[in-house]
């Protein structure tokens, strides 16, 4: 499948998939939708609600790495310990990482090299990253996720369900729901009726917020 690299309204870039008409970030800005969703709505809310210095958090659809290291930024800023786990079934090749804009856009020059030390990193082995943050790596499809009691927080990236409905499903949401501890939290830029009621039905309470630039809405769900 052909995949191009292109720029989005922030500056930042992301990669496209001409075949699916599907990107791996928000043409309306990758960076700015990475805050919103997944820091904003995602792991200030949780640390809002809940007083912990260390807490573990698993991405599905580690893809470019941006998600993790804005989340690794962040570790920094509030001396906070975070456990990351990435899911990736199709790893980004080298020759594009390269091309990854992100410390730049982020204005976090000074951690770029541990920006391409998530991507350097073996998979399936727990690696300290920094002081903060510790990253490991599976390479495996989302269906094969069997954890349980393990997150307190899921970021849900995967490709839209246009393209992927297979990934939206009771049955994804239901290993997610396993996943995680009690009170967690998965957050997902999706907000379709279809993916809602897929969560509802996995046990989730469900909550539309308001979305990133360029989308109305994206949803938050609580492992009650």
């Amino acid at each position: 499948m052909e995949r191009k690299i292109i720029k989005t309204d922030d500056g930042s870039v992301t990669i496209h998939l001409p075949e699916w008409n599907e990107q791996y970030h928000s043409k309306h800005g990758a960076v700015q939708e990475a805050r919103h969703v997944f820091l904003k709505m995602g792991l200030h809310y949780f640390l809002e609600q809940h007083s912990l210095d260390e807490l573990s958090i698993l991405e599905i659809g580690f893809g470019t790495g941006l998600n993790a290291f804005l989340t690794l930024l962040e570790a920094e800023k509030l001396n906070l310990k975070i456990n990351y786990t990435g899911v990736e079934a199709y790893p980004v090749p080298p020759e594009e990482v390269k091309f990854l804009n992100y410390p730049e856009t982020c204005q976090a020059q000074e951690q770029s090299d541990l920006f391409f030390q998530l991507h350097d990193i073996e998979w399936e082995k727990l690696f300290p990253i920094s002081d903060y943050f510790s990253l490991t790596k599976i390479k495996k499809k989302f269906a094969e996720v069997n954890d349980e009691n393990l997150y307190d927080l899921i970021y849900f990236d995967a490709f839209g369900a246009r393209v992927q409905p297979e990934l939206w499903t009771e049955e994804i949401f239901s290993k997610m729901y396993n996943a995680l501890r009690k009170n967690g939290v998965l957050v997902t830029y999706a907000a379709k009726g279809s993916v809602r009621r897929a969560m509802i039905a996995s046990g989730f309470e469900v909550q539309k917020l308001p979305g990133p630039p360029g989308k109305r809405e994206m949803i938050r769900a609580v492992k009650s």
